[in-house]
């Protein structure tokens, strides 16, 4: 980069929409954190990244007790990242882990000259890209004014909407909307829209009749949509990005003449913005009223564990956790392709998966299931277990009375 040239982060950014993005990630190790989690989290934010339309160039980590209130790594490494987008002249964004303030993404972005996203306006960036109907744009627009009110000091040029490219697809559109006054205001009048439209969701709820609800919960990218669409014979829409479904699906399902609504529910992620969780409250009301959950788990995924915990934490936070639930774990076919060797044979193969749902039970004290959606492994031991607890459910809500449909 040409240090003779002046810097001017609106001048430079009001091109349009870039076709891709190039980024380097920045993370922090923690004393209390593993290297090897932390590397695991980067490779998230990279998903992330490349769902929202970048492409990771570098990955810079630095161990610190806590975060540098000025720069949030310290100040060797920021003149480390400085020299690398120096060197290289197509890097045009920095996206760090965690949350920053406004202070600190103002002097990052003066000291390294390109944009600064953090990981929750990554996250909102994606929503916004992904938001279709009128209730998702607008609890996506509550979630970036909640974000944005408390960062709006000093950052009245940064915070311009009309830059494009990741974490600046905002919901206001002029500088002037970056008063706090005016801010509060669009929050209130979201809040109003979003209750008219609970409301209406609400009776929509009451018409759906007696049935038993079940939802498909679990961390984003898991195969909820792919296994939606297996067990409803329908067509959601289903993609190997993070949060590729963000309104809840609702279809009905009938197994040997019992039917049950089935819904399909946004992603959960660790460390989701409070803000989404609070905007989407509504679309979370479709797990909160659930009858029956089915938590589905990508058991391909190296830390699969770690991510049913951050879902059962969610789901605490949501009251659903002591919800009849049956957790499903996806993607078998992966797992195998990934951890058995060719040379096993068929009977050990089947003993070792064995041994793994004993230790899933006793681990997550829940049933289990193993399936491959994509290839339909499975489905029919899944549609006779779900089968047999939306009909425990039926008999414990109508105990005195044979239901016929």
């Amino acid at each position: 980069m040409d240090p003779s040239i002046q810097w001017d982060l609106n001048k430079q950014t009001k091109l349009g929409l870039k076709v891709e993005e190039n980024a380097v990630l920045v993370g922090i190790i923690r004393p209390e954190d593993d290297e090897d989690t932390v590397k695991e989290h980067l490779d998230e934010l990279e998903f992330l990244a490349m769902t929202a339309g970048a492409t990771t160039r570098k990955v810079y980590t630095q161990r610190m007790k806590h975060p540098n209130p000025r720069t949030f790594v310290g100040k060797g490494k920021l003149e480390e990242i400085q020299k690398y987008i120096e060197e290289h002249d197509d890097i045009n964004v920095v996206i760090f882990d965690d949350d920053l303030t406004g202070k600190q993404t103002n002097i990052i972005e003066e000291e390294l000259k390109v944009k600064i996203v953090d990981r929750s306006s990554l996250i909102l960036d994606i929503f916004a890209r992904r938001a279709q109907t009128a209730q998702a744009k607008a609890q996506v627009d509550l979630a970036q004014m909640q974000y944005l009110l408390p960062r709006l000091r000093g950052l009245w040029t940064h915070l311009e909407r009309q830059r494009g490219g990741i974490g600046m697809r905002g919901p206001g559109e002029k500088e002037i909307e970056t008063d706090r006054r005016i801010v509060r205001d669009q929050i209130s009048l979201l809040k109003k829209k979003l209750e008219k439209i609970d409301r209406q969701n609400e009776t929509r709820r009451k018409q759906r009749g007696e049935m038993i609800r079940v939802a498909l919960v679990g961390y984003t990218n898991v195969g909820k949509s792919t296994l939606m669409n297996v067990l409803s014979k329908s067509e959601v829409f289903a993609e190997d990005k993070l949060f590729a479904t963000l309104d809840t699906t609702v279809r009905k399902v009938v197994l040997q003449a019992t039917p049950f609504l089935l819904s399909d529910t946004v992603g959960f992620i660790r460390k989701l913005p409070t803000h989404l969780i609070e905007s989407f409250k509504s679309t979370l009301d479709e797990v909160r009223e659930a009858d029956i959950l089915l938590h589905v788990v990508d058991i391909a995924h190296p830390q699969f564990e770690d991510q049913v915990i951050t879902v059962k934490e969610t789901l605490r936070d949501l009251g659903a956790l002591e919800k009849p639930t049956l957790m499903v774990f996806n993607k078998i076919d992966l797992y195998r392709e990934r951890y058995f060797d060719d040379l096993l044979e068929e009977e050990v193969k089947t003993e070792i998966e064995e041994d793994l749902k004993r230790k899933l039970r006793n681990d997550f004290d829940a049933e289990n299931i193993f399936i491959s959606a994509l290839n339909k492994e499975n489905m029919d031991k899944l549609r006779a277990k779900l089968l047999e607890m939306v009909k425990a459910e039926y008999e414990v809500r109508y105990p005195y009375q044979v239901k016929r449909w």
